[in-house]
């Protein structure tokens, strides 16, 4: 390695650019796939069978990559980082799914960044500028505004009153938002492999029992196993591959970003192929999330505010420092 920086080059930006659009694209997909397999397995369930088939297809893949021996130093951190980056959000969005739509679990997915951000700042001391201090401002109201026309305490047809599935989606991106920075501080420069198997192996063993617990007393029938495997195999065993290349090669703020896009591909598929409805305040909102995404992650600035680059600039040395450290391949 010749500077701070090299760890952030191994992946050509065109490189990464592609596989941010296909992360988008698979994970907006598996909301569809979630809601079609929550009726027939439960969330509980549906979660669980969904890490047990990722870990089945990634574990193989590190011996076969010659990574065991780093598998097995790391191992721990990533069945760690495997509850808070897969166990937990994949059970409340399996939750969420029962009583809203994909489409504005979506949108609600998007607020990944917004959390980052603060996370990033309480724990790591990665300070926001002015304009990620709007953006999170801005973000943060257009979940409001959402929350605040969707929040029914009205239970539909599942039981489930909307307010908690909403809220039970934005303690998933919170989630999400504290593993990427774990990642970072823990994981830097452990391949993502390693750690893409090691967080599916920790979800699979604390869901094992709880599933046990709840699985359906009926069969599941055949379109909700496709959907499951979609999710394990698709969903999961591969985006979570590309999604810590991410990570090690463009960085988290920028891997998180792909809540930017996820959103897009869920309001479609679901438009497309379950025939939900997309309101016009659901796309204000939205919108709104997602200008306050891109500020606070530092894609938009605001003008006159060079402060915004310095950051990002110290953000991304501080780590390639941390790549440093664990420079094993």
């Amino acid at each position: 390695m010749t500077g701070a920086d090299q760890p952030l080059a191994v992946a050509p930006p065109r490189g990464w650019v592609a596989e941010f659009v296909l992360l988008g694209a698979i994970w907006g997909a598996s909301f569809l796939f979630m809601k079609t397999a929550v009726v027939d397995f439960g969330a509980l369930p549906t979660a669980a069978v969904r890490v047990f088939i990722a870990a089945a297809c990634l574990l193989p893949l590190v011996r076969l990559r010659g990574l065991g021996a780093s598998f097995r130093r790391h191992w721990k951190m990533a069945c760690l980082l495997g509850l808070l980056n897969s166990a937990i959000p994949f059970v409340c969005f399996s939750f969420a799914l029962l009583s809203i739509t994909t489409g504005l679990s979506g949108i609600l997915n998007a607020t990944v960044p917004l959390f980052g951000a603060v996370v990033a700042w309480m724990w790591l001391g990665d300070r926001p500028s002015v304009s990620r201090l709007a953006g999170l401002s801005i973000g943060f109201g257009g979940v409001a505004l959402l929350a605040w026309d969707q929040a029914s305490l009205k239970p539909g047809a599942s039981g489930i009153a909307p307010v908690w599935a909403i809220l039970a989606c934005l303690v998933a991106t919170l989630c999400y938002a504290v593993a990427a920075s774990a990642t970072k501080r823990y994981m830097a420069g452990v391949p993502a492999m390693v750690t893409a198997a090691g967080s599916q192996l920790g979800a699979a063993i604390a869901l094992l029992v709880p599933a046990l617990w709840l699985w359906p007393a009926r069969m599941p029938g055949a379109d909700a196993w496709a959907a499951v495997i979609a999710l394990g195999v698709a969903c999961t065993g591969i985006a979570y591959i590309l999604y810590f290349r991410l990570i090690e090669h463009a960085g988290p703020s920028r891997a998180l970003a792909v809540t930017f896009v996820v959103p897009v591909f869920a309001i479609f598929y679901g438009a497309l192929l379950l025939g939900e409805a997309v309101t016009p305040w659901m796309l204000f909102c939205g919108a709104i999330i997602l200008c306050g995404t891109a500020l606070s992650t530092g894609w938009l600035r605001l003008p006159g505010n060079p402060t915004a680059r310095t950051a990002e600039r110290r953000s991304r040395k501080s780590f390639a420092e941390a790549a440093k450290e664990q420079p094993e391949k």
